[in-house]
C-alpha cells in the first residue's frame, strides 16, 4: 500500500521550509519501518523507491513546482530511473535523504536521490527521469520553469548523467520478447 499518510506527514513538516532554486538540495528524515521491510528484515527495494518520493514531492513543492502545474492541469510522471543500492537499511533504522535536480534538457527534468545512514554512509542512490505531462504530451522543462518563474539557466550535466541519458537512448523499445 501507498504511504499516503506518511507523504502528507513530510509535506506538512517541510510546508514552511524556504524555496529552493530549481537545483537546490531538499533534506529530509525517515524511518524504515517494519511494513517496509523484506524478509531479510530489510528496507525492499521495491519500498525503496516509493520512499524516494516522500523526498522528491516535497522537493517539487520546494522547488514551486507542484503550484506551477497543478493550475495548468498538468502531472508528473516517472520516465526512467536506475538505483544503486549499496548498504543495507534495517528496521527502525533512520536514514537521511537528499534530492535535487541535477539537470533538464528538452524533454525531461533529471533528479538525483540519495539515503544516508546514521554513520554517514551512502546506502543507495537513485537517478530519475522525469516527465512534466499534459494533455498534448510531455511539457517542454523549458515552459515548466518559465511557468515556476525561475530564470535559472540549464545547469551542464554531470558526466555520468549524459552517460546514463546516451545509454537509455541505445536501449531498444520495446523490448525484444524473447
Amino acid at each position: 500500500m501507498y504511504p499516503a499518510p506518511r507523504l502528507f506527514w513530510q509535506m506538512f513538516k517541510h510546508r514552511k521550509d524556504p524555496p529552493l532554486a530549481a537545483t537546490g538540495v531538499h533534506v529530509s528524515s525517515h524511518i524504515c519501518l517494519p511494513w517496509d521491510i523484506d524478509m531479510w528484515m530489510e528496507l525492499n527495494n521495491g519500498r525503496t523507491l516509493t520512499l524516494f518520493d516522500l523526498g522528491r514531492i516535497p522537493l517539487a513543492q520546494r522547488i514551486g513546482l507542484i503550484d506551477a502545474i497543478k493550475p495548468q492541469g498538468w502531472g508528473l510522471a516517472v520516465a526512467g530511473a536506475s538505483v544503486r543500492y549499496r548498504r543495507r537499511i534495517r528496521m527502525f533504522e533512520r536514514i537521511t535523504m537528499r534530492s535535487r535536480v541535477v539537470f533538464w534538457d528538452d524533454r525531461f527534468v533529471y533528479i538525483e536521490q540519495s539515503m544516508w545512514k546514521p554513520d554517514g554512509d551512502c546506502a543507495n542512490h537513485i537517478l530519475l527521469r522525469i516527465a512534466v505531462t499534459g494533455k498534448a504530451g510531455i511539457v517542454p522543462p523549458a515552459r515548466v520553469f518559465d511557468v515556476m518563474g525561475q530564470t535559472a539557466p540549464v545547469p551542464e550535466a554531470p558526466e555520468w548523467v549524459s552517460a546514463w541519458i546516451a545509454a537509455e537512448a541505445q536501449r531498444p523499445w520495446p523490448p525484444a520478447q524473447e
